[in-house]
């Protein structure tokens, strides 16, 4: 148990750090780009020859070309992109008024073509791609937070010198200019330092050109490994870095293709020619034995993730983005899973997602050693799917078989943590829904003209998605409940019909909230209606419960009851004989002060008519106001919760309950008050010439 809280806690330090939630926020912004360009790689990749021929000849190699441009203006300059998004959410998680951020991004990017060596005669667009993805993440967080350093410094010191006349606009861009140099100086000292100290006499070497801070990284790597020999345990340090690198959100695969390229293709090419020269091929380890038996689905063998969670998971998000990621996923695309679970920096993920290659690692060299399953002798594409690509591989069915006992194996390894994962991730959403509510209910009166799904916090985003919710679960039956109402003798003299909304995934929904989101998602009108139609559909079992002769009421908010539509509804609903062996009370809420038009009047009359009774609901408090009470269209007051609490605390609560009650019964209107939860509120209320209660009385 201590274990388990201590983890938790290890879980939550993390993902609440600065760094997480950038890399993260950053990569989840990156999806579009992931998705356009998984498409367009699969387009122009798949592994069928007919295929291929007809996209390299067909209009002139047209399609090929327009996918081939798509691809390279996605993944092609991938880490321009990251640089570019994570300095973005780096910099709005900061979220200083003061600094002009967009400096902060060009920032970055200047300092990212700095470490790429964009200075170079040999520099292209591999640079931009994914095998920079870790120069990406190092500019876009640290070039973002040195600006910050900078831009405060300069602050102090900076006077405005640019004239009244010049554009805002402009005049806080140009104030960016010496942040923006002062970062770009410190990465081009750190990279020529680089270079510097690699041209040293004992570290230089023939073999690599160390130009840039990035070239370095790459030698680097490639030296790891040429020394070590090509056994076992090679390819098993290969596939643990690569995974390592993953992880972290390093491009692990192309970080390290050139140790693949030198270390493990020739494999291929040697089994190949022990092959044609009647020799038993001797070669275990090459490229294909990584790509069809240990990558499936990509990095971290992600096909046994994705199989997880498609048939285990009970995460509503985490089955969406496996469905849109299956189709990449079959050959061995897996961005969209590996940014958007994401598996980056997720403490949950990091044991199956190193474990499972190594699994698969291991059973399959077992498996080619002792001969149970063939050499790889044939090229096979990257692309290719499982068993496929077993089959293709090895030529024989054993490699087929192979590949779905590594994915079975994958998949019993991944199933606890998704199912952990789905824990984690729905203690985050109650935990930020609860934030959510709280703080609506602690400022309702200030949000009451805020729109709430326009917010650009965490707030916006768990309203909008409470809105798609509640369009989908409120189009039948309005989850009600009913509160009685009792006159000073103890008998039930009616009952309210409370909307008890309870969203799928976070719980019971605070109801003004409902009608809040409702009302911003244009799903108001329908919902009132859908809350009349299902309290009269229970009459009979509220009159079989409280009583013959009860009073039902139900909640409609002023600007929906004098629309031409609500009343078309009632009257539907009379000419209907819906409205019959019931009495029906419509209590107008104060979500918006109630016109009164010559329309209006005449919609409330017409309502009136059928035989419904009209209550002004927290009557004296909000948009309420006497005028409600001059053409004598209502039949009850409701008083605001407010006095009723106040009785015991405000002298005045007990003179405005007494002045309202006595002009009621002037007016022959009834006085209800609600929030009664005691004999003591009861009886002062009944002094003061109130009668009619509703509470937990």
């Amino acid at each position: 148990m201590k274990n388990g809280k201590a983890f938790d806690s290890f879980v939550r330090k993390v993902e609440q750090s600065t760094i997480v939630r950038t890399v993260r926020s950053g990569l989840v912004n990156m999806i579009p780009v992931l998705i356009i360009g998984a498409f367009a790689l699969i387009i122009k990749t798949f592994p069928v020859d007919g295929y291929q021929e007809f996209i390299a000849t067909f209009a002139g190699g047209f399609i090929y070309s327009l996918f081939d441009l798509i691809y390279s203006a996605t993944f092609g300059t991938l880490s321009v992109y990251m640089t570019f998004s994570i300095s973005r959410s780096y910099m709005k998680a900061k979220a200083d008024p003061q600094v002009v951020n967009g400096g902060a991004t060009v920032a970055a990017l200047l300092s990212f073509f700095i470490l790429a060596g964009a200075y170079l005669p040999t520099f292209s667009t591999d640079a931009m791609g994914p095998k920079s993805m870790f120069l990406a993440i190092i500019t876009g967080l640290g070039a973002s937070a040195l600006y910050l350093v900078f831009d405060k410094l300069f602050r102090k010191r900076r006077r405005i010198i640019f004239s009244n006349g010049a554009d805002r606009e402009f005049n806080r861009m140009l104030s960016t200019l010496f942040p923006v140099l002062c970062v770009a100086v410190v990465f081009a000292l750190i990279n020529q330092a680089v270079i510097s100290i690699a041209q040293i006499d004992s570290i230089r070497s023939s073999k690599y050109e160390l130009d840039s801070f990035r070239s370095l990284i790459a030698a680097g790597f490639d030296e790891l490994f040429a020394h070590l020999p090509n056994t076992f345990f090679k390819g098993f340090f290969f596939v643990f870095l690569s995974s390592f690198l993953w992880f972290f959100g390093i491009h692990g695969s192309d970080t390290l293709e050139g140790v693949m390229q030198a270390q493990f293709a020739p494999g291929l090419i040697a089994n190949q020619t022990a092959v044609a020269n009647s020799v038993a091929p001797t070669a275990i380890l090459t490229k294909e034995f990584f790509d069809c038996f240990v990558l499936m689905g990509g990095c971290g063998a992600t096909i046994c993730l994705l199989i997880a969670i498609l048939i285990f998971s009970r995460n509503r998000a985490h089955r969406g983005l496996g469905y849109i990621a299956t189709f990449p996923m079959l050959f061995n695309i897996n961005e969209l899973m590996v940014f958007g679970l994401p598996i980056i920096l997720n403490p949950i993920m990091l044991i199956p997602f190193m474990t499972v290659p190594l699994v698969s690692y291991s059973v399959t060299y077992l498996a080619i050693y002792t001969g149970i399953v063939p050499m790889i002798t044939s090229e096979v594409a990257w692309t290719t799917p499982i068993i496929l690509g077993g089959l293709k591989a090895t030529g024989s069915y054993t490699g087929a078989l192979l590949q779905l006992v590594n994915l079975a194996l994958g998949v019993l390894i991944y199933l606890p943590f998704v199912k952990m994962l789905d824990k984690r991730s729905a203690e985050i959403q109650k935990r930020n829904f609860d934030a959510f509510v709280d703080y609506f209910r602690g400022n309702e009166s200030a949000l009451a003209s805020v729109k709430l799904t326009a917010l650009s916090n965490n707030y916006g985003d768990i309203a909008k998605a409470m809105c798609a919710n509640m369009k989908h679960h409120l189009k039948n039956k309005a989850p009600l409940a009913y509160q009685p109402q009792y006159d000073y003798e103890g008998k039930c003299i009616g009952v309210e019909a409370l909307l008890r909304y309870k969203d799928s995934l976070n719980g019971m929904v605070y109801p003004p909230l409902v009608f809040k989101l409702a009302e911003e998602s244009d799903l108001l009108p329908s919902l009132e209606e859908n809350v009349l139609l299902s309290a009269l559909a229970d009459k009979d079992k509220v009159i079989e419960r409280f009583g013959e002769g009860i009073v039902l009421s139900v909640n409609v908010t002023g600007t929906t009851i004098v629309t031409q539509r609500f009343l078309q509804f009632c009257r539907k609903l009379y000419e209907g004989g819906k409205l019959e062996g019931v009495n029906l009370c419509i209590e107008v809420t104060e979500q918006a002060a109630l016109s009164f038009s010559d329309e209006s009047i005449d919609i409330l009359k017409s309502i009136r008519k059928m035989g419904i009774k009209l209550a002004i609901d927290d009557f004296s408090m909000g948009k309420t106001s006497l005028n409600y009470l001059k053409d004598n269209l209502f039949d009850e007051i409701k008083l605001d919760g407010s006095l009723v609490k106040g009785l015991f605390t405000h002298q005045n609560c007990r003179e405005i309950i007494q002045s309202i009650s006595a002009l009621a019964s002037t007016l022959d209107l009834t006085v209800l008050a609600e929030y009664v939860e005691t004999e003591d509120q009861r009886d002062v209320l009944h002094e003061i010439g109130c009668d009619c209660y509703q509470g937990y009385l």
